[in-house]
């Protein structure tokens, strides 16, 4: 039996690169808080560059996801929070489900939107292929929409 406080070691965070990011890392801030937990911050770069030339790609995007990456690891390793990261290449789904068995993660923690129905069932979702092909806990938080403004 785990003892409480250790239930998840290593939560693996897919990031986005978007407002969405700040839910889900809020959310894991507290349980990494929590458990003792090692944030592990991924995000797949999945333009022509990256998929083409994977890790040896320079382009700007993959730059400015690499600093991504840097910056939210540093601000929570700031905050006591061991964080380390890692940048994938390619389709996300394939490339979150290698993350989930190369890094032994305890849980995958991501955000989903559920406004991209169409594309979703014509290309699929990161987030449903990582649920149904790891054997891990897959905590899904869904993002709030942009709500207008109340009338006056």
């Amino acid at each position: 039996m785990m003892k409480a406080g250790h239930l998840y070691r290593k939560i693996l965070v897919p990031l986005e690169g978007t407002s969405h990011d700040a839910s889900i890392l809020n959310h894991v801030r507290e349980l990494a808080k929590t458990h003792g937990s090692e944030l592990i911050l991924i995000h797949i770069a999945d333009g022509w560059s990256a998929r083409f030339f994977r890790e040896e790609s320079d382009s700007k995007e993959v730059r400015e996801d690499r600093a991504y990456l840097e910056k939210c690891a540093k601000s929570l390793k700031e905050e006591g929070i061991p964080a380390t990261w890692r940048l994938g290449f390619g389709h996300p789904g394939p490339e979150l489900v290698q993350a989930v068995e190369e890094t032994g993660c305890d849980l995958v923690a991501m955000t989903t939107h559920g406004h991209r129905w169409i594309e979703d069932v014509l290309f699929g979702s990161a987030s449903s292929e990582v649920r149904h092909s790891v054997e891990v806990p897959v905590l899904l938080l869904r993002t709030e929409k942009k709500r207008r403004p109340p009338s006056p």
